[in-house]
Order: C-alpha cells, then sequence, then structure tokens
C-alpha cells in the first residue's frame, strides 16, 4: 500500500468529521462545497502555515516534527490509537524494529500453547499480525468455530468476520464487530504498509465484501481491547461474554484474547455446557 495515499486519506477523513462550530470556529454563513474543515481552519488551529499542512495532507511529510504532528492531532481532535496512527504515516522511520520479517510465518511458544491449554472454561486464541488466528484453545474452538479444520488463509479474524458464511449468525451486533475489525486492521497497516500479504488480504476483502471496502475507506483506527460481545451459538442461544485483549510482553505482534462470563450468569451456564461437550460435536452443530 502507498504509504503517502494512506496519509493523505487519513488527514482528509479525519478533517471532514469536524465542523467549525466543534473547533470554536465561527461559521460566517458561507456555503461549504465540502463537508469538514478547510485546510486553512485547520492549519490556523494548529499553528502552521496553509502551505506546510497542504503539503503534509498531499503525502510530502519528510522532516515533520513530532510537535507539528502533535499540534494537528490536537487540532484535528485525534484520538491516542489515532495519534499513533498519523505518527506511522508520516514518519516511517521512527516505526520501531521488527525482530522478524513480516512475512515469516508467526509461530507459538510451547509455554503460550501451554497457557492457552490449561485456560479451561475459559476461550482464549492469539492474535498475530493482519489480525492472524495463529493459537488457540479447546474451549475457543467450542465457541467460534474449529479453527483446526480451517484453511490457513481463513484462519484470520477480518477474513472470519467478512467472508465466512456464518459470520452474522456468530455475531449478534455484527456491524460493531465489522467495524471493531477494520478499524484495529488499519491500525496493523499504518505500521506495516509493505507488507504483502496484508496487501493481499486486503485487495481479497476489498473485491468479496461491499462492507469491507466501506468500512476500509473510512480510515477509523482503534487498538483492540476490552468489552462486551453478543454472540449467538447453535447449541447454547445467545451468549454475552467480556472479552480482554493482552498484549505478549516480549512479542508485541501477538496479542491473547479472552472471553469470560459473569459468574452466575446464564451465559457461565452456557460456557460450562461448551466445557462438557466435545468439539467434533460442537462443530457438528454448526
Amino acid at each position: 500500500m502507498d504509504q503517502r495515499a494512506e496519509l493523505s486519506e487519513f488527514l482528509r477523513s479525519r478533517r471532514a468529521r469536524l465542523k467549525p462550530e466543534d473547533v470554536g470556529l465561527p461559521e460566517f454563513g458561507r456555503h461549504r462545497r465540502v463537508p469538514g474543515l478547510r485546510r486553512e481552519e485547520l492549519a490556523q488551529l494548529a499553528g502552521v502555515s496553509v502551505a506546510y499542512y497542504t503539503r503534509l495532507e498531499q503525502g510530502n511529510s519528510r522532516n515533520v516534527s513530532t510537535e507539528v504532528l502533535d499540534a494537528i492531532a490536537r487540532a484535528l481532535r485525534l484520538t491516542d490509537a489515532e495519534r499513533d496512527h498519523l505518527t506511522h504515516l508520516a514518519r516511517p522511520s521512527h516505526k520501531k524494529k521488527r525482530r522478524a520479517p513480516a512475512t515469516r510465518p508467526q509461530t507459538v511458544r510451547p509455554a503460550l500453547q501451554h497457557l492457552l491449554d490449561a485456560m479451561d472454561g475459559v476461550p482464549a486464541y492469539l492474535l498475530g499480525r493482519r489480525l492472524d488466528i495463529v493459537g488457540w484453545n479447546r474451549m475457543a474452538r467450542a465457541l467460534l468455530g474449529d479453527f483446526a479444520a480451517l484453511e490457513p488463509h481463513e484462519r484470520n479474524m477480518a477474513w472470519q468476520v467478512f467472508l465466512a458464511p456464518n459470520a452474522r449468525d456468530v455475531y449478534v451486533d455484527w456491524d460493531a464487530k465489522a467495524t471493531e475489525v477494520v478499524s484495529v486492521l488499519r491500525m496493523y497497516a499504518g505500521c506495516s504498509a509493505d507488507d504483502p500479504q496484508l496487501s493481499a488480504l486486503v485487495g481479497e476483502l476489498s473485491v468479496k465484501s461491499p462492507e469491507f471496502r466501506t468500512l476500509w475507506a473510512a480510515h477509523t483506527v482503534q487498538e483492540k481491547g476490552h468489552g462486551t460481545k453478543r454472540l449467538r451459538h447453535p447449541l447454547v442461544g445467545e451468549v454475552t461474554l467480556a472479552y480482554e485483549t493482552l498484549k505478549v510482553p516480549d512479542d508485541h505482534d501477538l496479542a491473547l484474547v479472552t472471553y469470560t462470563a459473569e459468574p452466575g450468569s446464564p451465559s457461565a451456564d452456557a460456557l460450562r455446557l461448551l466445557a462438557n461437550w466435545g468439539v467434533d460435536e460442537v462443530a457438528g452443530a454448526r
């Protein structure tokens, strides 16, 4: 992916979502041909010249300082994730050096897999680069599907959400899940625009899913964190689960995702039922 184009489109999309009244600027009743702030208005808020900001928005970020990026981020009211994304796009040479090429297949240390397997009753899996699903335990397979039976390229959360036949049946609020997945994938893309496997994934999803194309064009970014998900299972019905995303300390390209239910709730009872069934029996019900 063209990082200069990504920077340009991201800045334009963030500028378009703001109105003058949102940032304390007078409207003056002038007709606005495009939504959002004008370049000159944003430059005024950030304390830079219009020409300088225009060059930056056109993808020319050579020698841009941290101070200028921070000023623009404040003017655009960026979130922490959006600010990091802007920095990665504008100053790619300042990215942390990866320990391995992005194209090398990720592996799971035996100790990490042992940890997953020891989490009895807790669905858990490992997300890697490009939201690849690189490790899982028995309960994750029972809850979300038999990852082991999938083709390697299908073991990806974005692929599962947009292209798997049963995705809209699994996620009760599919729209929210889809937005989250694209936003996290965008965050990764800001750090790894030269990843050919990422380009191939985005290309496949863009061709096969109109919903993905629309969400990708919105340039929303966020880190995967924590929250609540409602899932629909063919055997135990709808469950409400809290999820947590924990970065693996010695490999920031890996994240452990866990699902838990409130003690004593119907969802906790449902997880116990799944734990008592074999994975093959659960998979046969899908």
